[in-house]
C-alpha cells in the first residue's frame, strides 16, 4: 500500500533510504537542516558518495515521488536518520535525535508512524524520543506508533545491502513492530527479526563493538608479528581457513560514524563492565600514533634528510568519500607534531579539508621521500610505480593497508613497508 513518509536527515543513510522508498512505490519528502545540500538534491546533484545514488536520486525527482526541503511536512510515516556522535569527552551526543524528533512533533496525527534509524545508545527511544513524541498529546502505542530501526549497511556498497540484508524491528509494541516491518518489505529482501526498541538499540551497538574488539585484536597481532618477524597478512589469511575463525584486519585505526563511535555508547551506559570494550577502543584510537612513529622510524633507518610524506587516503575506508572520524586525520595530526613535511591526496575528496591536502597527485607526491597508504582506495591499487618514481625523490612506500602489489612496486625499484611485517 503506497504511503507518505518524511525521512528527516538526508545523509549517508537517509538519503539512500528516502530514494529506495520513493522508487518503490512510495510518496516522499526528505528533510535536511543543511540549506546547501537540499538544494543540491533539488537540483539532481550529490553531496554524498554513494554507488548508484545519482540515477535512482534521478529516477525519484523525475518522477515526482521524492521531493525535499529544510522542513517537514505532513506523512504517514516519519524516518529519523540523523547523525548521532561522540563529544570529545566519548559521550553519546543524542541532541541531533531529539532536535529531528521535536521537528516532527507539530506534523504528527493519529495513525502516524516514527522510525527511529539512527544507531544510537539502548533506551535513547524510550529517554530521549518519547518525551518529545509525548507533547503530541496522542496515545503512545495506540495513536501514535513507535519503532527502532537501525541500518545495517556499509557505504559504497548501501543499495545492495539495503535489500539484501536482515534487518531488526525494534518496535515500543507488537503493533509498532508489526507496521514497521510491513513497510520495509517494500524493498528489503532479507529477514525481518521483530524484537523491542531497547534490544534493537543494544543488538546495532553489539554488531559495531564486535567488529572493532575484532580489529583491535588485529592491531594487537600486527605489532606482535612486526617484532617477531611475522607478515601478520599471510599469517590472518591461514588462521581464517579454520571453520571458527574470522579475524579482521589490521591497519592505522578505525573510522566512520559507526565502529569508532558506538563501541563508547556501551563504556558510558557501564563503564565498570565494558572492560573489553574500553580497551579495545583506546588500542585502535592508538594506531595512528603508532603509525605516524612507525613512518618517522622508517624514514630514519634509512638516512632520509628531511624528508616529504605523501599521506594517500583520507577516507575511513576505500572508494568512498567519507572522513567521519578517519584515523588518516589523527595520523595527519601526529606526522606534524614529529614536524615532519607533508602533503596529503584523497581522489574521493574533492574538497581540501586539511592545509596539506591538495586535488593533485603529482602534486603530492612532487620531491616526496615516501608515499603513506592509509586506505585502499582501488586507484591506489591501481597506481603504476614507473610513473609515481619519476615525481619522488627517494622511493619508499608504507603501506599500512596490504594494498599494493609488493613485487611490482619492489621491482620498480621502491623499497616497500607493510603494517605488521618486519620483513622489510
Amino acid at each position: 500500500m503506497k504511503k507518505s513518509i518524511c525521512v528527516v536527515g538526508l545523509g549517508y543513510i537517509g538519503l539512500p533510504t528516502a530514494v529506495m522508498f520513493a522508487n518503490h512505490g512510495h510518496q516522499v519528502h526528505g528533510v535536511d537542516v543543511n540549506e546547501k545540500a537540499v538544494s543540491m538534491i533539488q537540483n539532481k546533484e550529490l553531496h554524498i558518495e554513494e554507488n548508484g545514488l545519482q540515477e535512482r536520486l534521478d529516477k525519484a525527482i523525475d518522477s515526482g515521488s521524492f521531493t525535499v526541503s529544510s522542513t517537514p511536512i505532513k506523512a504517514d510515516i516519519f524516518i529519523i536518520a540523523v547523525p548521532s556522535p561522540i563529544k570529545s569527552d566519548k559521550t553519546a551526543d543524542l541532541e541531533y535525535v531529539r532536535l529531528a524528533t521535536a521537528s516532527t512533533v507539530p506534523f504528527l496525527e493519529k495513525g502516524n508512524l516514527v522510525i527511529l534509524e539512527s544507531t544510537v545508545p539502548p533506551r535513547t527511544v524510550q529517554d530521549v524520543m518519547l518525551p518529545e513524541l509525548y507533547k503530541t498529546n496522542l496515545e503512545i502505542g495506540s495513536e501514535l506508533l513507535v519503532s527502532h530501526s537501525p541500518e545495517r549497511v556499509i557505504p559504497g556498497r548501501v543499495f545492495e545491502e539495503l535489500v539484501s540484508n536482515d534487518r531488526i524491528i525494534g518496535g515500543i509494541n507488537e503493533e509498532s513492530s508489526k507496521q514497521t516491518t510491513d513497510l520495509y518489505k517494500s524493498f528489503v529482501k532479507g529477514t525481518m527479526h521483530e524484537t523491542d526498541a531497547t534490544t534493537a538499540e543494544l543488538v546495532k551497538v553489539m554488531e559495531n563493538t564486535y567488529r572493532d574488539v575484532n580489529i583491535a585484536f588485529a592491531n594487537e597481532l600486527a605489532k606482535i608479528a612486526q617484532n617477531i618477524g611475522v607478515n601478520i597478512w599471510e599469517a590472518i589469511k591461514l588462521a581464517n581457513f579454520h571453520p571458527r575463525v574470522n579475524i579482521h584486519m589490521p591497519g592505522p585505526g578505525v573510522g566512520g560514524h559507526c565502529i569508532a563511535v558506538d563501541p563508547w555508547f556501551l563504556v558510558e551506559l557501564d563503564p565498570a563492565q565494558a572492560n573489553i570494550i574500553h580497551l579495545a577502543r583506546k588500542t585502535n584510537d592508538g594506531m595512528p600514533s603508532y603509525t605516524a612513529q612507525l613512518t618517522a622510524d622508517i624514514l630514519n633507518a634509512k638516512g632520509v634528510k628531511e624528508p616529504k610524506i605523501a599521506v594517500f587516503g583520507l577516507a575511513f575506508k576505500g572508494n568512498i568519500d567519507d572522513m567521519r572520524e578517519s584515523p588518516s586525520v589523527e595520523v595527519v595530526e601526529q606526522l606534524r607534531e614529529r614536524q615532519l613535511n607533508l602533503s596529503a591526496f584523497d581522489p574521493h575528496i574533492k574538497n581540501n579539508n586539511l592545509p596539506e591536502q591538495t586535488q593533485d597527485q603529482h602534486e603530492a607526491l612532487n620531491q616526496a621521500s615516501a608515499i603513506l597508504i592509509l586506505t585502499d582506495h582501488q586507484s591506489f591499487k591501481d597506481m603504476d610505480p614507473e610513473k609515481i618514481k619519476t615525481h619522488m625523490k627517494n622511493h619508499i612506500i608504507i603501506d599500512t593497508k596490504n594494498c599494493v602489489d609488493r613485487a611490482k612496486w619492489e621491482a620498480a625499484g621502491f623499497d616497500v613497508y607493510l603494517l605488521g611485517d618486519s620483513k622489510n
